[in-house]
């Protein structure tokens, strides 16, 4: 079957004891060849398929290195990384500086997001998602995307 090439949907999921949450099940084929944890924008955690890592990777890579912004970019992307493998339930673990930098204590929102998934602590996804609900707000927010 032929992965979907927009992961979507939102997911409420507990984490652990071990700091362990679950993945949706229709966002797992897309992180079985391998997937990285990271930290994310908006102060979420990304969780990316290696392909959409190695992208991501290279194109960090091509940012000039004599940029200010590039290499805090960078650094921010590299030194909150790990490598992430599903165990046999499904689940990931989210190292506990992840977890302090993410918010998260004792449930996680897995969100589908284009390429990627992002982890929220729900507090946090409340408050951002309200934002969203404002349609005159969000209409004005995205003017200028082209869509």
């Amino acid at each position: 079957m032929a992965q979907a090439s927009f992961l979507t949907g939102e997911y409420r999921h507990a984490l652990d004891d071990r700091g362990r949450v679950a993945i949706p099940s229709r966002f797992r084929g897309r992180l079985a060849e391998g997937a990285t944890l990271s930290r994310w924008l908006d102060r979420c955690l990304g969780i990316f398929p290696a392909e959409e890592w190695n992208s991501l990777a290279e194109k960090i890579r091509a940012l000039p290195m004599t940029n200010p912004n590039a290499r805090e970019f960078a650094r921010f992307m590299s030194s909150g990384a790990v490598d992430a493998e599903l165990d046999r339930q499904g689940r990931v673990l989210v190292p506990q500086g992840l977890r302090a930098f993410a918010g998260l204590e004792n449930d996680a929102m897995v969100l589908g997001s284009r390429d990627h998934a992002e982890i929220w602590a729900p507090v946090r996804w409340d408050e951002y998602s309200q934002g969203l609900e404002d349609p005159s707000a969000f209409a004005a927010a995205i003017a200028g995307l082209g869509i």
